[in-house]
C-alpha cells in the first residue's frame, strides 16, 4: 500500500481517501486470534485494495494477507479460506487456503462468482454458494418479475450452486442446484450437523416470503413454506432464524427465533425494537444488533437474561463470538470510524485506533442531539452539526433526509456531513416517523402516507433548530438525500419551495407509478408502501412529486447512477425534463458506473467527485449566491 501524508490535514472531496475501513470481523471458536479485513483507497489507481489482518489476542500479533477479503477461520483456528479478486476481460474470484502458524497458502479453486463459504465442523468440508445464469452474448431472458435486481443486473434464469468442497481433496463432493437467485448481502445456507439448510426467497416477494429446506446425501426436506424468517445461523442443536413468521408489509421489524426441528420459539419478539443480525453460541444463547434511537447496540439473550454488551452512543456494525463467550465488534460513532474491539468478562476492549491520529488533526464535529414533537404530538429524535463560526455571524443549513423509509440517522460517521459543517454549514438529520430505531408501529405510519406526516416532522425539525439556534440562517436552507431521501427532496421543493433555496436530489422517486413498474422492488414494496392497486389508486398520482413540478423555485441539482435498479434512472431524467421544460433551475449528474449505493460502494474516483460537486452546488447557492451553477468547469478544475 502507498504512504499517506497526514499532517496539515484539511476536510475536502478527497479526505475519505485517508482513512482506514474495517469489516468482516472474525473470532476463532477457541477464542484465542481475530481476524478482519483493512481497506485503503488508493485515489491515484482509482481501487480498494483490502488486507486480511490476523491477530493473536495473547500478545497482539499481528500477520496479514494482502489483496484477501472474506477471512473465514475453520473450526480448530488453525487455518483460514479468503477470496481474492483477479481483474482482467473477465473478472475472477480466487478461492485460496491459508495454514495461519507457516502462512503457507493454496489456491482452491477459481470462479466467476462466491457469494459465501461456511467451514463444516469437520475442519474440512466446506459450503460454498455460487450463481450462474443465461450467458448468451446477445440477449437476456427471463420469464418472471422483476428482470433486474440491484447489484446484480439482468438475471437471465439464474441458478443458484450450492457445493460441498473438500479442502484436502480439492474436489467438489456435492452440487445442489436450485432454479431461485441470491439477494445480496443475505445468507442463502448454513450447515446444520452434516446437513446443508438452505432459504429460497418467492420471487412474489423476495424480501419476505421464503422456502426453508433442509439438503442431506441427496434428499430434501422443506422445513418451512412461505415464511417472512430465513435461517441465518446454527450451533448444530439449533437453527437461529431472522426475521417474522408471517409478515404483512416488508416494513415490520425482524426479530429472531429458535428452531429445534419441531417448534419455533420466539427470542427478541417482546424487545420492542428492530433486530438487524444475530449469532447462536454454542450453549444455546443468542447475540443480536438492534435499531435503538439513532443508536445499533449489541445484546445477548443467555436462558431468560438480557445481557448488555455494547449499548452506547454508538453503532455496532459487524461482531462474532467465540465458543468461551468472547465477542468481537466492530464499532463507529459520531466522531469516529470503525474500530475493533473485544468484549471479555463484562468488559470492552479497543484493539485498534487505525483512524485516530487523523481525526484528531481533522477535529470532527458531534452530532448534538434533540427531541421535539410534531404536528400530532410524536415524538421524533433530531441531531445537528454545527459549523465554526463567530459568535455574531450566521450560517447556513443543509437538511439531510435519509433512505428507507425505513432507514434511520444517530450515531454512526457521516463523511459528507463532516466535509459539509468544516465549510461553514449546519446539518440537520431527522428520523421521522417511518424510521427505524423505534417501535414497530412508529415505522409503519407512513404506509399509504409517504411525504405526508413524516414531511411534516422533517420540517417541525428545521423549525426547532431555528427557534433554538440563533446563529441558523433562514433564509438560506438546503435539503439533500438519497432513494426516499432523494423522493423527500424532491417532495420539499414542490410542497415547500419558499423554504429550501437549494436542493441535491440523489437516486430519488419523482413517479410512484413507474417506480412499481420499473423498480426491482416495485412489484411489491411501493404495493406496500403506497397502494395496492397502481393502476387505479389516485397515491400513485398524488404522492408524486413530479406532479406538482410547477411550484418549484429551488435551484436543484439531480444526481443518479446508471446502474441503480432500485430507484431506476428515470425517475430523475424525467424529472429533470419536466423541470426544464417548466423553465425551472435545474442540473443533471449521471454517473455511468454504480448502482444504487454509489455513494458508499462507487469507485474512489467516483466518490470524490460526488462530494466535490455536492459541496460546490451547496456553496455556490447558499453562501456565494450564484444565478449559475457551471459543472463543467468544476469537473475540469479536478
Amino acid at each position: 500500500m502507498e504512504k499517506r501524508e497526514v499532517s496539515n490535514l484539511e476536510w475536502n472531496e478527497k479526505t475519505f481517501s485517508l482513512f482506514s475501513y474495517l469489516n468482516s470481523i472474525r473470532i476463532t471458536k477457541n477464542g484465542k486470534r481475530i481476524s478482519y479485513v483493512l481497506t485503503k483507497t488508493n485515489l491515484p489507481a482509482n481501487k480498494y485494495e483490502n488486507t486480511i489482518v490476523i491477530e493473536e489476542l495473547e500478545d497482539g500479533e499481528r500477520k496479514f494477507v494482502e489483496n484477501a477479503t472474506m477471512p473465514r477461520f475453520s473450526p480448530d483456528g488453525e487455518k483460514m479460506t479468503f477470496l481474492r479478486t483477479v481483474e482482467g476481460e473477465a473478472k475472477k474470484i480466487e478461492l485460496w487456503l491459508l495454514n495461519i502458524k507457516s502462512m503457507s497458502m493454496k489456491k482452491l479453486l477459481e470462479s466467476d462468482n462466491l457469494n459465501e463459504v461456511v467451514w463444516n465442523e469437520d475442519n474440512r468440508r466446506i459450503l460454498l454458494t455460487k450463481f450462474k445464469k443465461n450467458d448468451d452474448t446477445d440477449f437476456f431472458f427471463e420469464d418472471n418479475a422483476p428482470v433486474w435486481f440491484n447489484e446484480k443486473g439482468f438475471i437471465s434464469k439464474e441458478e443458484t450452486l450450492i457445493q460441498v468442497y473438500d479442502t484436502e481433496s480439492e474436489e467438489v463432493l456435492e452440487t445442489l442446484k436450485e432454479k431461485f437467485f441470491m439477494l445480496p448481502y443475505f445468507p442463502v445456507a448454513v450447515w446444520h450437523k452434516n446437513s446443508v439448510v438452505f432459504n429460497v426467497p418467492n420471487r412474489k416477494n423476495p424480501y419476505s416470503l421464503f422456502n426453508i429446506y433442509s439438503y442431506e446425501d441427496g434428499k430434501k426436506e422443506k422445513l418451512f413454506e412461505n415464511v417472512s424468517f430465513r435461517a441465518i445461523n446454527s450451533n448444530d442443536s439449533l437453527l437461529l432464524l431472522h426475521g417474522k413468521p408471517k409478515k404483512n408489509v416488508h416494513a415490520e421489524h425482524n426479530y429472531l427465533y429458535l428452531y429445534d426441528g419441531k417448534t419455533v420459539r420466539p427470542v427478541t419478539e417482546n424487545l420492542a425494537y428492530d433486530n438487524l443480525f444475530g449469532k447462536i453460541g454454542k450453549d444455546g444463547s443468542v447475540y443480536f444488533t438492534s435499531s435503538k434511537k439513532g443508536k445499533v447496540t449489541l445484546e445477548a439473550i443467555k436462558g431468560n437474561k438480557v445481557v448488555q454488551i455494547v449499548d452506547e452512543n454508538a453503532s455496532v456494525t459487524d461482531f462474532d463470538i467465540s465458543d468461551d463467550e468472547k465477542v468481537v465488534l466492530l464499532k463507529q460513532s459520531d466522531v469516529e470510524l470503525n474500530e475493533a474491539y473485544l468484549f471479555e468478562n463484562g468488559k470492552l476492549k479497543k484493539l485498534t485506533a487505525y483512524n485516530e491520529l487523523i481525526l484528531q488533526k481533522l477535529k470532527v464535529k458531534r452530532h448534538n442531539h434533540f427531541k421535539y414533537n410534531s404536528v400530532d404530538g410524536l415524538e421524533i429524535d433530531g441531531w445537528f452539526i454545527k459549523p465554526e463560526i463567530k459568535d455574531n455571524e450566521k450560517a447556513p443549513l443543509v437538511v439531510f433526509v435519509h433512505g428507507g423509509p425505513k432507514g434511520m440517522y444517530g450515531y454512526a460517521f457521516d463523511f459528507m456531513a463532516q466535509l459539509l459543517a468544516s465549510k461553514g454549514f449546519f446539518v440537520l438529520f431527522t428520523n421521522p416517523r417511518g424510521s427505524s430505531g423505534y417501535d414497530e408501529q412508529f415505522a409503519l405510519r407512513v404506509i399509504k402516507r409517504t411525504g405526508l406526516e413524516d414531511f411534516q416532522d422533517i420540517l417541525e425539525g428545521i423549525e426547532w433548530l431555528l427557534e433554538n439556534e440563533s446563529q441558523v440562517d433562514k433564509d438560506k436552507i438546503g435539503i439533500t438525500g438519497i432513494s426516499y431521501g432523494g423522493f423527500m427532496t424532491n417532495w420539499a421543493i414542490t410542497q415547500k419551495p419558499s423554504l429550501f433555496k437549494a436542493a441535491v436530489s440523489e437516486n430519488g422517486i419523482s413517479y410512484w407509478l413507474t417506480s412499481y413498474a420499473f423498480s426491482d422492488i416495485g412489484l411489491w414494496f411501493d404495493k406496500e408502501l403506497i397502494g395496492e392497486n397502481p393502476l387505479e389508486d389516485e397515491n400513485f398520482y398524488k404522492l408524486s412529486p413530479i406532479f406538482y413540478a410547477r411550484n418549484v423555485t429551488t435551484p436543484t441539482l439531480i444526481i443518479h447512477s446508471l446502474e441503480d435498479y432500485r430507484c431506476p434512472l428515470d425517475q430523475s431524467v424525467m424529472f429533470y425534463h419536466v423541470l426544464k421544460d417548466l423553465e425551472k433551475e435545474a442540473y443533471l449528474i449521471v454517473f455511468k458506473k454504480g448502482d444504487h449505493g454509489h455513494s458508499i460502494r462507487g469507485l474512489p474516483k467516483h466518490r470524490s467527485k460526488r462530494y466535490k460537486i455536492i459541496t460546490e452546488f451547496f456553496i455556490s447557492k447558499l453562501i456565494k449566491e450564484e444565478k449559475e451553477f457551471n459543472i463543467e468547469d468544476l469537473i475540469k478544475k479536478d
